[in-house]
């Protein structure tokens, strides 16, 4: 500890003890002189108030002291935290004290944190590692599944029940290449390893970027895909990464919506919020399983005859969640569902 914090200390400590030693004196000298003196004496008023008065200055004068001594000791913990932090050296360094005992702790509780931090760091890079070599070993093996079978369907000798065969592989290959670009980038996300650069940036650009990936499967469905948005409406976002939240809703949107629907897209510009809902004609989801639908992994039961594996409005609410927004969930059984994001302004 410092000698200035130190006899700081000590001195506050002297300090309460004369003042506890006055305390008795004065109690048991009054109480000795109210025995001396007979309960009629005439100075035994004179007595009482001089009594009153020198134990009201000896308060105030305590109150002083101890405010004065839990500054000190606010302030030494102050400097102690201070020195912990920032790895300078210790205060008490061997004294057998209360704050001694206090700023060991608190050594190691900072110990203890940077080992954890640096610990999640090394685990950080290792799934980092991980997820860079299943993206990379799982790529050209499934590229060339994917060319051998489209080479595959191109033979013109090829009987149908083999170009049916063909035609599930690729499929397959298709789901499977989705599959695990959805987990590397979950991964990404979930570990920090995907940094968003969000700008106050236009939202129709973003809307048009997310409809042109999914119109034609809109299209083959006979699906009218809506759009109302001023083109002066803005929002502070990524537009790449948004435009991916963006897409994962109308892909399901379109996925859950029968041939001949309809999907609307319609912002609208607040004061603290721009707002993008996506709303379709579709099957709609049931009230108890809103509060669930955007857990990793869940699918409804309404949902679980078409094709998917619940990643898609798990990884939009956490693209939308990391730029400050959120998202929420309107919808009924058999009447469709709106989903509306919300972008911050500033």
């Amino acid at each position: 500890m410092s000698s200035s914090s130190s006899r700081q200390i000590h001195y506050s400590k002297r300090i309460s003890l004369i003042f506890s030693a006055i305390f008795i004196l004065l109690v048991f000298g009054y109480a000795g002189v109210v025995l001396f003196l007979q309960g009629d004496h005439p100075a035994l008023p004179e007595l009482t108030a001089l009594f009153v008065s020198l134990m009201l200055v000896m308060g105030a004068a305590w109150n002083w002291s101890l405010r004065r001594q839990v500054t000190s000791f606010v302030d030494t913990l102050d400097e102690m935290v201070d020195r912990a932090i920032y790895g300078r050296e210790k205060m008490t360094h061997f004294e057998e004290n209360l704050l001694s005992s206090m700023e060991h702790k608190l050594l190691r509780y900072i110990e203890i944190s940077k080992a954890n931090e640096q610990n999640l760091e090394t685990e950080k890079n290792r799934i980092k590692e991980l997820i860079s070599d299943i993206s990379h070993q799982t790529k050209t093996p499934l590229s060339n599944i994917m060319i051998y079978s489209q080479l595959l369907a191109e033979v013109p000798e090829l009987d149908e029940e083999s170009r049916q065969l063909v035609s599930h592989i690729q499929s397959q290959s298709e789901k499977l290449e989705w599959l695990i670009t959805s987990l590397v980038k979950m991964s990404r996300l979930e570990t920090g390893m995907i940094t968003l650069h969000s700008a106050v940036n236009p939202v129709i650009q973003t809307i048009t970027r997310a409809v042109s990936h999914i119109y034609t499967r809109a299209e083959s469905k006979q699906i009218d895909i809506h759009i109302e948005c001023n083109h002066l409406t803005k929002a502070r976002h990524d537009p790449q990464w948004t435009s991916e939240a963006l897409f994962n809703l109308l892909e399901n949107s379109v996925k859950y919506t029968e041939a001949g629907g309809k999907i609307s897209i319609v912002t609208e510009s607040n004061e603290m919020f721009t707002r993008i809902d996506v709303s379709d004609t579709g099957i709609g989801i049931p009230q108890d399983e809103l509060k669930h639908i955007f857990k990793r992994f869940y699918r409804g039961h309404s949902a679980r005859e078409y094709e998917g594996i619940g990643i898609g409005l798990y990884l939009t609410r956490k693209i939308i969640s990391m730029q400050g927004g959120f998202i929420t969930a309107v919808s009924e059984p058999g009447r469709g569902t709106k989903m509306s994001m919300f972008l911050p302004q500033i």
